[in-house]
């Protein structure tokens, strides 16, 4: 990426705020809400991700968020990009006919789905969120549109959590692009 691309990552960062011991104590969270409070950093944050895009995953027919927070980023890029936006959700949270793919957590198993009609086979897809941690919900996410068929082209996270190795998760082939890293 260019110069103007890395100054704009720069700024993004710089507005991004973290809370020690949030939601439980050892835990530090970054808050993605606290960079797009600001109308600036949202039309920055947007350009970013449109032109990573344009740039590493061109042929993309459909934008797949990731909930929730995925969701904020997949409408405003599809939009812009003019292609479709598609939402994956945890169990029972979407009408219709849908696909289910469990998965297992730390302590326990959930569940995501997406609605059968929405995927055709060889859809290329992109998989959006705001961060990118142990990978868990990212990979359960790539995991489920494979099974519906479609090609999965890449993941784009606005945040990657380096220390906690998610990425390594990601089904082998399967490229993730981070805007930010934080150990």
């Amino acid at each position: 990426m260019n110069k103007d691309y890395e100054n704009k990552v720069v700024v993004l960062k710089s507005k991004i705020k973290s809370f020690p011991d949030f939601p439980k104590k050892g835990i530090l969270f970054w808050d993605i809400f606290s960079a797009i409070s600001d109308g600036n950093i949202c039309k920055l944050l947007q350009s970013l991700l449109v032109d990573c895009i344009r740039t590493k995953f061109p042929d993309v027919e459909a934008v797949v968020g990731l909930e929730s927070r995925g969701f904020l980023f997949s409408f405003s890029l599809a939009s812009e990009l003019g292609i479709s936006c598609l939402s994956v959700r945890k169990k029972g949270k979407l009408p219709g006919d849908v696909i289910s793919y469990e998965y297992d957590l730390e302590y326990g198993s959930d569940t995501l789905e997406i609605q059968k009609d929405k995927i055709r086979p060889g859809l290329k897809c992109l998989l959006v969120d705001d961060l990118i941690a142990t990978g868990g919900s990212i990979t359960a996410a790539t995991k489920l549109l494979q099974t519906c068929g479609a090609k999965v082209l890449g993941c784009l996270v606005i945040i990657e959590l380096k220390s906690l190795k998610g990425r390594e998760n990601i089904p082998e082939g399967i490229p993730v692009h981070s805007l930010i890293q934080y150990e």
